[in-house]
C-alpha cells in the first residue's frame, strides 16, 4: 500500500514544476522546456498515488498552456504551437505510463502482503546474499525486524548451518528448486530448526539472480524426536534387561562352566606340581586352559554388560555372523533346557554391514528366545532352531546381508500375521508386547527391513535385511574381512552339513 508523501518530496516536485516554467516562459530558448514535466510526473509515481498523479498531470498541462499563452498571446506562429502540443503529448504519455506503473506496484505491493498473512518465513536474497524482501512470518521466527532485516547478508544474520544429519538440500522436480532441513540463528542467539524450501530466479543466461527461501520452524517437532528418541531407548533398554532376565539360567552356565573348568585345571595343576618328579608340560597345558576358560568367561562379562548398558547407538563395520557369535553363548542354557537343537549355516566370507552391535544382538536374542518359546510346548516332531546368513542382490544397485532364524514351532496364527510387530501386541500371558515392535525399529534404523513368514513345513520363518557396506574402511579387522567365525563362540557349534549332539551342540568341544 502507498504511504504518505513527504513533506521533502512534495517541495522538491513544487520546485521542479517551477523551474520548468520559470525556464519555459522567461528564457529566450527555441526548444519546447515542456517536455521536462513528463520527468516531473513519472517522478511522483514513487510517491503519489493515482490521483496525485492526475493532479500533477494536470497542474503540469495548466503550466505548458499558462507559458504558451504567456509567450505568445500577441502572435499565432505554427513552430511554438508545435511545441507546445508535444510538451502535452509527452505529458500525457508519461501520466499513462506512471499510471500504469503505479497500478502494477500497487499489485505487487498487495500480493506481497499477502504473504504476510502466513506464518511461514518468507524472504528474498539476491545473487550477493543479500536481502531484499522479508515478511512478518520472518520477523516472528527470526526477531529481525524488516528494516534491520534488508540489505543484510542472510547467511551473516542467519548464521546458516547445514546439519550432517539432515542431509544436504535435496533437488527436486527442476534445477532451480531444493527442499532441506537447516539451522538458523535467532536475533536472541538461540538456534532454530527449519525445513527450508529454495526457488531460484534465473535471468536469459540460466544465471541466478535472485533467490526466495519459505521456511517453516520445526523446532518443537525435533525436540519431540529427540524426546521419542530418549523414550524409545529407554525401551529398548529395558526390555533387553528383561530379555537377559529370562536367560539367567544361560548366563550362569555359560558363566560357570569355565569358573568350573578354571578350578579344576587348578586343582590338577596342583597334583602334578606335588609329585616328587613335577610335570612341567602337563601344568603348562593346564594353565593354557585355565586362561583361555578365564578369556571365554570374560567375554561373556562384557557382552552382558555391553548388552546391559545404556548409551547411543554407535555403528561399526561388522558382520551378521558376528552378531550370532555373541548371541548364541547367552541362549545356550535356554536351548537345552527346552530340548532345542541348533542348526547354524553361515555365509563365509559373511558381507559386510553397518550397524549397532548391541542393538542386532537385541533383535537376534529377541527373535531366538521367541523361537525357543515357541518350540517349548510342541511334541511329536523335532525342536530345530536354523540359523543361517547369506548376500542377496535386491536389484542391479543394492546388495543385502541377510539373515533367517527358523523354528519348528506353533507357526504364526493368519489373523495375527499382520499384526506382530505392532506395539503392545503379543500372544503371551506374560509379555510385554514389545519385544518384535522394537526390533523393526533397530532394524529400519539400519536401514533394513525384518519380516515374518510361515516356515517350510512349521513354525515361522524371520529374516532380516541389512545393506551390505560397498565400501569398507582399511582399518577393519581382517577376521571381519574374510567374513570368518573361528575364535568366536560360534565356531563351536557344527555347521548345518556337520553332525549334531542331541542337542544342536558339540558339547565336548573344546571352548
Amino acid at each position: 500500500m502507498m504511504g504518505r508523501p513527504t513533506g521533502l518530496q512534495v517541495a522538491l516536485m513544487l520546485a521542479g514544476v517551477a523551474v520548468i516554467f520559470a525556464i519555459d516562459t522567461f528564457a529566450p530558448l527555441d526548444i519546447e522546456i515542456a517536455v521536462l514535466y513528463a520527468v516531473v510526473v513519472i517522478a511522483s509515481a514513487d510517491f503519489l498515488g493515482r490521483r496525485g498523479i492526475l493532479l500533477v498531470c494536470a497542474v503540469c498541462v495548466l503550466q505548458t498552456l499558462l507559458s504558451y499563452g504567456i509567450v505568445h498571446s500577441e502572435s499565432f506562429e505554427s513552430g511554438p504551437v508545435l511545441r507546445a502540443l508535444i510538451g502535452l503529448c509527452a505529458i500525457g504519455i508519461a501520466t499513462l505510463a506512471a499510471l500504469r506503473n503505479r497500478a502494477a506496484a500497487e499489485s505487487l505491493s498487495d500480493q506481497a502482503a499477502l504473504l504476510d498473512l502466513t506464518h511461514d518465513a518468507i524472504f528474498v536474497r539476491d545473487r550477493n546474499d543479500v536481502i531484499t524482501y522479508w515478511n512478518a512470518g520472518a520477523e516472528e521466527l527470526y526477531g529481525w525486524p524488516r528494516k534491520e532485516a534488508l540489505g543484510q547478508k542472510a547467511s551473516d544474520l542467519l548464521k546458516t548451518k547445514y546439519p550432517p544429519s539432515a542431509g544436504p538440500m535435496k533437488q527436486l522436480d527442476d534445477s532451480s528448486r531444493w527442499q532441506g532441513e537447516l539451522i538458523h540463528t535467532r536475533r536472541d542467539g538461540l538456534e532454530v530448526w527449519v525445513v527450508s524450501r529454495w526457488a531460484v530466479q534465473r535471468g536469459e543466461r540460466g544465471r541466478p539472480i535472485a533467490t526466495m527461501e519459505i521456511n517453516s520452524g520445526i523446532t518443537e517437532q525435533k525436540q519431540a524426536e529427540d524426546a521419542l528418541h530418549h523414550a524409545r531407548s529407554q525401551l529398548e533398554h529395558v526390555t533387553r534387561i528383561s530379555t537377559l532376565g529370562e536367560l539367567t539360567a544361560s548366563i550362569a552356565h555359560e558363566v560357570n562352566q569355565p569358573l568350573a573348568a578354571i578350578v579344576t585345571n587348578g586343582e590338577a595343576s596342583l597334583r602334578w606340581l606335588l609329585r616328587d618328579e613335577p610335570n612341567i608340560e602337563e601344568v603348562r597345558r593346564a594353565v593354557e586352559r585355565m586362561i583361555a576358560n578365564g578369556r571365554r568367561a570374560s567375554d561373556v562379562i562384557t557382552r552382558l554388560r555391553a548388552l546391559a548398558r545404556k548409551g547411543n547407538p554407535s555403528h561399526t563395520v561388522l558382520t551378521l555372523n558376528d552378531i550370532v557369535a555373541d548371541v548364541i553363548p547367552l541362549v545356550e542354557r535356554e536351548m537345552l533346557n527346552n530340548d532345542v537343537a541348533l542348526r547354524l549355516d553361515l555365509q563365509a566370507p559373511a558381507p559386510l554391514v553397518l550397524g549397532d552391535r548391541v542393538q542386532l544382538a537385541q533383535v537376534v536374542i529377541n527373535l531366538v528366545v521367541n523361537a525357543i518359546h515357541a518350540m517349548s510346548q510342541i511334541g511329536g516332531r523335532r525342536r530345530l532352531l536354523s540359523i543361517s546368513s547369506k548376500a542377496s542382490l535386491e536389484d542391479s544397485n543394492s546388495q543385502m546381508a541377510v539373515l533367517e532364524i527358523e523354528d519348528t514351532g506353533t507357526g504364526i496364527d493368519p489373523k495375527i500375521a499382520s499384526d506382530i510387530f505392532t506395539a503392545f501386541h503379543t500372544t503371551k500371558a506374560d509379555g510385554m508386547g514389545m519385544g518384535l515392535s522394537i526390533s523393526r525399529t533397530i532394524v529400519e534404523s539400519h536401514g533394513g527391513s525384518i519380516s515374518a513368514t510361515p516356515g517350510d513345513r512349521w513354525g515361522a520363518l524371520f529374516t532380516i535385511r541389512l545393506p551390505v557396506q560397498q565400501q569398507v574402511d582399511a582399518t577393519v579387522p581382517n577376521s571381519h574381512a574374510r567374513g570368518s567365525t573361528s575364535g568366536s563362540p560360534a565356531a563351536t557349534f557344527r555347521h548345518a552339513d556337520e553332525s549334531v549332539g542331541q542337542n544342536g551342540f558339540d558339547l565336548q568341544s573344546p571352548r
